[in-house]
């Protein structure tokens, strides 16, 4: 299944852009991890439906952070993570953003909620592909799980 495809099924499903691109990074490593998935429900519709910073965005972020982030005391710190969240936020508001007038969500869909239907699924589409060129470009192997390289 290619990924427009499963971001479909998901949808379908009823989650959240931010809950597709941290499920979809989750499946890449082999993982299946309701907790990270339900965390990420609160970053939907720009920060708990707040219209704030845009779901698929913070998201994709959040994805970065499934393999470079701290998760234990005995992890240190990736200094990629910094860089690589810094560029995929450059990368979203010098295209999305530009397009769309922001990257809030409120920006995004202004008062036209079927706007959702048509922007959502092609940022969320683009996010999870930035956000997988920018883990290979920095050296990390999307099958591998943080916990497998330590």
């Amino acid at each position: 299944m290619n990924d427009r495809d499963r971001i479909a099924e998901l949808r379908s499903q009823g989650f959240y852009c931010s809950q597709i691109i941290v499920a979809m990074a989750l499946e890449l490593q082999g993982a299946d991890d309701p907790a990270v998935i339900r965390a990420s429900a609160a970053l939907a519709g720009g920060l708990g439906f707040t219209g704030e910073l845009c779901g698929a965005l913070t998201g994709g972020a959040s994805m970065l952070g499934l393999y470079a982030g701290r998760g234990r005391l005995s992890e240190d710190d990736d200094p990629r993570l910094v860089f690589m969240t810094e560029d995929l936020v450059a990368w979203f508001r010098d295209g999305f953003g530009r397009e769309y007038g922001g990257i809030r969500c409120a920006e995004i869909l202004g008062d036209d909620r079927q706007a959702q239907l048509t922007r959502c699924p092609a940022m969320v589409a683009g996010i999870y592909q930035k956000a997988k060129e920018l883990l290979v470009e920095n050296g990390f192997d999307l099958t591998e799980p943080r916990d497998a390289a330590d």
